[in-house]
């Protein structure tokens, strides 16, 4: 008020000038005011603002009459201040003649924003200061921006835990500019603040170790905590604070409130927190009473829900198993086409502690199904899409059945899991639903081009993996984008090479939907490896990389007397294996026990070409001691399986096990020989082998925190290779068990087991072993879940162990390890990872095989 008058003082003396020209002698008093009509208004002073919206602002107008002195010149001096736009208001008469008056407003513009200079902060602190102050160069500068943003900078370093926080912000002129101004926001953080100690005020029925184990960001000092943060967040001690009333409501305490809370300084530097709790009654479950239901009757609700009289009342759980559990109330309704279904709980009447509810259902009709939509398929054809869903046009409405196709459609592996959201659009006035899924492509074709180190050698890999592949049109020249894309079916070409040790090649192809109807996949794979040991000093060095102790397995014991062990293999003819492999598939899915079970068949034919083999393999040492020979595996293998897991990069939840049964006609059983005579050739005991093998994988993805991704990943696994006649037992197809599991590097036609902490095949004689068995259990968590690229860490218990024969086979008999590690999955280049573990356990006594060791992975996990 005191600016106002002094700017109506200097109106007053501005209206009593005295001048030459005409209409400028004029005198007007304050004593005797006298009215005027307005006819002109000019604004000076003003370099960036619009003068006409600047007349609007004032509240004054040409034609509008006034009296002068009087109330309109001060409002409109009154406005202008208002905008805290000017550091300077006034107007002044310039001009008088008889009854009309010309008006000058005379504005001095605030000083604009220069620059921001920052001191006493990080570069990221910096950002976060720039992202929430708006502090804009070449805004005007105002007092209330100024307050604003020394506010919200304490603010933000408060939430940090820099409770002493002290902000000063400094204006300086600009020199280079005409009224610009340099803001020097100066930071001083402090120390962060820390709990010292949580006083608990009031509480009898829960200890105050409870109290501290609900919050989860605010703990105090000690050694319970060692591992938790112990500064003070205020943002965290509000959520806290809920989730100490969330407690006590868990516990019965429904009236359970905070009723007073200090946070006391201390001389250390660190604070005191007393919360004051006023506890209230508990109270428990009276009669539940159901209104409304035609649908179930109240004793198959009252199953359901699973809440009985005299249960502590707890409302989290209430309300768990009305709507959010997956076996809950609401969810029986809306799976049986309810979807206009609602359930209002009601708390009747309370009798000193025991509360009466009447579960208010209003269950409205079936809706039916309309439309089915699908959204986003930029690259996959709608009918991939499609036929993946389990909801159909005219059939009922089913949340159970949206959330298999949500499944389903993650399985695929075209879009992105996260993304995909199913939107119920429900139409009441015809008691129907359109349910439209929204989806988001990402890419998961694969270019391969990576190297592994494995059996002490460097193994080199190209390949080219197309998994929405369109064979349909080939030969439709617009669809090559690059490649025909968008029918779901999956082409894969691979080599790896190691120079002249070791090259293979790979072909495969998988229709998942044979005939467009039904999901009956069809799948043919050809391969052909050629391994030259001669080439590598490794293995030419001697027969087993790990060591001896396992020829006597192969002596007269094994395959009867009268073979030569002596090596003597020109060593200027070089030792090499060629397999040869060609297979065909056939797979669909049960319907029982439930359509997460699927049965797949498989005929595979391999033929193995060696030449100067008796070193690896001691069949080969008969009278010719050439150590060659041509031998076949012609197998069928049928695979029963079930999975159920929510999506294949990163499951949280489902399990996956199979059971496989591969086997060889059992030609020793048929034929007439008599394998136990020792005078036969290697190639006429082994031209065509034969064997059964026994195979199961099982595992389960459990959540364990509450946002789902902490995952702990639990597998067990098994193989057997049994025999028809003890003198043909199979020199193939056995289990090469130890390291990373990279089973590209798979020389001796064996499956290749991981075990971490040992050295790859470490735990199995060079020629493989007859049984194994494996447990793991594996703590996983995402670092990103981004469509670009799927990353997670994982630590993990291991435990394995091969055998040669029942008689040695110990289930208990674990070589057990330990560690950590990394998995990387980028759309372009399939799954990475590398993991550190150590193995606890020595081998047959030969501890350097365990121990420390690293494990790259490349295209497969654990």
């Amino acid at each position: 008020m005191r600016k106002l008058k002094i700017f109506f003082v200097l109106f007053i003396v501005s209206l009593s000038v005295f001048a030459q020209e005409e209409g400028t002698n004029f005198s007007i008093y304050y004593s005797s005011p006298k009215k005027y009509t307005i006819a002109g208004i000019d604004v000076a002073g003003i370099r960036y603002l619009d003068t006409n919206v600047l007349i609007q602002v004032s509240g004054l107008s040409v034609g509008q009459e006034i009296t002068v002195p009087g109330e309109e010149v001060t409002n409109a001096i009154k406005k202008l201040w208002g905008n805290q736009m000017f550091s300077d208001v006034r107007i002044e008469a310039t001009k008088v003649v008889d009854s009309n008056i010309w008006l000058t407003i005379y504005l001095q513009e605030r000083p604009r924003l220069a620059d921001v200079n920052f001191f006493g902060v990080s570069k990221s602190e910096r950002d976060d200061i720039t992202e929430r102050v708006l502090l804009l160069k070449g805004s005007q500068v105002t007092d209330n921006q100024l307050n604003n943003a020394e506010r919200i900078i304490t603010s933000i370093f408060h939430e940090k835990g820099y409770l002493n926080t002290v902000v000063n912000i400094v204006q300086r002129d600009d020199t280079t500019q005409e009224n610009s101004v340099i803001l020097d926001i100066n930071v001083d953080k402090k120390e962060k603040v820390k709990i010292e100690k949580i006083d608990y005020h009031g509480i009898d029925h829960l200890k105050a170790g409870t109290l501290n184990k609900a919050m989860k960001k605010t703990n105090e000092r000690g050694i319970k905590n060692f591992f938790k943060t112990k500064k003070f967040l205020e943002d965290k001690y509000k959520e806290d604070k809920g989730n100490i009333i969330s407690k006590y409501n868990e516990k019965g305490y429904r009236d359970a409130t905070i009723v007073a809370d200090t946070i006391t300084p201390l001389a250390n530097g660190r604070v005191k927190l007393d919360i004051y709790i006023d506890e209230g009654d508990k109270y428990y479950f009276g009669d539940i009473r159901w209104m409304g239901n035609t649908v179930y009757p109240s004793d198959y609700l009252n199953a359901v829900l699973g809440v009985q009289k005299g249960d502590v009342f707890d409302q989290k759980t209430l309300d768990k198993r009305l709507n959010e559990d997956e076996d809950a109330v609401s969810n029986l309704y809306l799976d049986n086409g309810y979807l206009f279904f609602n359930l209002e709980p009601v708390e009747s009447s309370i009798k000193e502690d025991t509360i009466n509810f009447e579960m208010r259902i209003y269950e409205g009709n079936q809706a039916t199904i309309n439309r089915v939509i699908i959204e986003g398929n930029t690259k996959t054809h709608e009918h991939v899409a499609r036929r993946e869903l389990r909801t159909y046009p005219g059939d009922l409405f089913s949340k159970a059945l949206i959330i298999r196709s949500v499944r389903e459609l993650s399985q695929l592996g075209h879009f992105d899991p996260e993304a995909i959201n199913p939107v119920p659009i429900p139409h009441p006035e015809d008691g129907t639903v359109d349910i439209k899924y929204e989806l988001q492509e990402k890419a998961n074709d694969q270019i391969e081009l990576s190297g592994g180190w494995g059996a002490r050698m460097f193994v080199g890999t190209i390949g080219l993996r197309f998994s929405n592949f369109s064979v349909r049109n080939i030969f439709n020249k617009d669809a090559w984008r690059p490649l025909p894309t968008g029918d779901g079916q999956t082409l894969s070409i691979r080599a790896q090479t190691s120079g002249k040790f070791y090259n293979s090649y790979s072909f495969s192809f998988v229709e998942p939907w044979l005939g467009g109807k039904k999901p009956n996949s069809l799948s043919v794979s050809f391969s052909r490896s050629r391994v030259n040991y001669s080439a590598n000093n490794y293995y030419s060095s001697a027969y087993s990389p790990y060591g001896t102790g396992y020829s006597s397995y192969y002596g007269s014991s094994y395959y009867g007397s009268g073979y030569n062990y002596t090596y003597d293999t020109d060593e200027s003819d070089d030792q090499i294996q060629v397999t040869s492999s060609i297979a065909v598939g056939y797979g669909y899915r049960l319907k029982w026990p439930d359509d997460f079970f699927t049965m797949y068949h498989e005929v595979s034919l391999q033929h193995y070409s060696l030449k100067n083999m008796a070193n690896y393999y001691y069949f080969l040492n008969d009278d010719d001691g050439d150590g060659s020979g041509e031998f076949n595996n012609l197998s069928f293998k049928t695979t029963f399986g079930r999975n159920s897991i929510d999506q294949p990069l990163f499951p949280r939840s489902g399990s996956e096990f199979s059971l496989s049964l591969q086997f060889t006609p059992p030609y020793s059983l048929i034929n007439g020989v008599d394998y136990s005579n020792t005078d036969l050739t290697s190639e006429e005991r082994y031209k065509w082998i034969e064997y059964h093998k026994w195979k199961f994988k099982g595992a389960w993805y459990t959540p364990i925190s509450k946002n789902r991704n902490l995952v702990l990943h639990t597998q067990v696994e098994y193989g057997f290779l049994g025999y028809y006649d003890k003198n043909r037992r199979s020199p193939f197809e056995r289990f090469r068990v130890g390291g990373s599991g990279m089973s590209g590097y798979n020389f001796y036609g064996a499956d290749i087991v991981a075990l971490r902490g040992y050295q790859d095949y470490s735990l199995s004689p060079t020629t493989g072993s007859n049984i194994y068995d494996k447990v793991t259990l594996e703590l996983r968590y995402p670092v990103t879940l981004k469509p670009s690229a799927t990353i997670y860490v994982l630590s993990f218990l291991e435990g394995g162990n091969a055998f040669m024969d029942f008689e040695d086979y110990n289930p208990f008999n674990l070589k057990r390890s330990a560690g950590v590690g990394v998995r990387i999955f980028l759309p372009m280049f399939g799954l990475m990872g590398i993991d550190w573990g150590y193995g606890f356990d020595d081998v047959n006594g030969d501890s350097s095989v365990s121990g420390s060791q690293f494990h790259f992975v490349i295209g497969q996990q654990f």
